[in-house]
């Protein structure tokens, strides 16, 4: 099978395309071939260890110290179930599945085994299998974080970065919930803010969100530049900080702020649940929540795809799909 393989850290220029054997499933595991899978924010991160100030050394000792330790990225897919293990009671050849690997990732290839019971489940009618492989990433971190967050009905959120995967994720998760959403983007994304549930958008390149005289609940950021000490004079008492991306000396203070404040920072990665996946498969299945696709490329093309993905101004998730044999 072919697979995508970085064997040093560095430009999307260090990901080649081999050969490998194709895996055999083994008692409880399940064989899927990928129809889709997406490259995100977190395959470029470990690929190049473009990892926030602080976590460098603790990077090379998770991921590899001189390489990453599993060569294969790619922590999301979509396909097909092509073989199953002799146990295996959950899923049939032929079964249409997603499925997030997270940290164990192996994605960005021509074929995966998988848990029967892990983060694997069929997908809801009616999706695509593009719009499969792009729900768990985003779909999962900001269920993950809103949970975390305590996020109540009526409270006001303000989601710095609203546009990217997560963000999007975030707007539609939140508004179901039935908080109060604002948006923080670019100009060319504000109308889709307001699509995707959005009380009101701010374009960030003409205003800036700690100066127009307004208190949030909850302030979510996942682009990194709305740390505890810009953002904390437009939490209201009892708001909660949330920092799906942020530096080591952006997070040390969160005890301190615990302790002499009445606000909170939550900040860490986000767990990797199987319940959570399941819980995104019901709310695609009701339309509640659909990932946002800023474009899609062929397989043969991924090393383009990252290059896009590491200019920072993906609308969405970046969808890779693989043509059938």
């Amino acid at each position: 099978m072919k697979v995508y393989v970085c064997e040093r850290y560095g430009a999307p220029e260090v990901l080649t395309l081999q050969e490998r054997p194709q895996p055999v499933p083994q008692d409880k595991e399940v064989l899927i071939k990928v129809h889709a899978t997406t490259v995100n924010s977190g395959d470029c991160r470990v690929r190049a260890l473009n990892v926030p100030l602080g976590f460098r050394l603790i990077s090379r000792l998770a991921l590899g110290f001189s390489k990453p330790r599993q060569p294969v990225l790619g922590t999301e897919l979509a396909g097909e179930v092509v073989a199953v293990g002799q146990a295996v009671q959950q899923f049939v050849v032929g079964d249409r599945v997603f499925a997030f690997t997270g940290m164990a990732m192996g994605c960005h290839a021509e074929y995966r085994c998988l848990p029967e019971d892990g983060k694997l489940a069929r997908i809801p009618a009616g999706l695509s299998d593009a719009e499969a492989a792009a729900l768990c990433f985003g779909g999962m971190t900001a269920l993950d974080y809103l949970r975390r967050g305590r996020l109540q009905p009526g409270e006001r959120i303000l989601i710095n970065g609203a546009s990217g995967t997560v963000g999007s994720a975030l707007v539609q998760l939140a508004r179901h919930q039935g908080a109060e959403v604002t948006a923080v983007c670019s100009t060319a994304n504000v109308e889709r803010m307001y699509a995707l549930g959005a009380a009101q958008a701010i374009d960030y390149t003409r205003e800036d969100f700690t100066q127009r005289g307004e208190r949030w609940d909850v302030i979510v950021d996942t682009v990194g530049n709305a740390p505890y000490r810009r953002s904390k004079s437009v939490l209201n008492a009892g708001g909660r900080l949330l920092l799906v991306l942020a530096g080591l000396p952006d997070m040390l203070p969160a005890p301190w702020v615990a302790l002499t404040t009445r606000h909170r920072i939550i900040a860490g990665p986000a767990a990797e649940r199987r319940e959570d996946l399941l819980a995104v498969a019901e709310l695609a299945a009701s339309g509640v929540f659909k990932p946002v696709i800023d474009c899609s490329y062929p397989f043969e093309r991924m090393v383009e795809a990252h290059r896009y993905v590491d200019g920072g101004h993906k609308r969405g998730s970046v969808v890779i799909e693989l043509l059938p044999d």
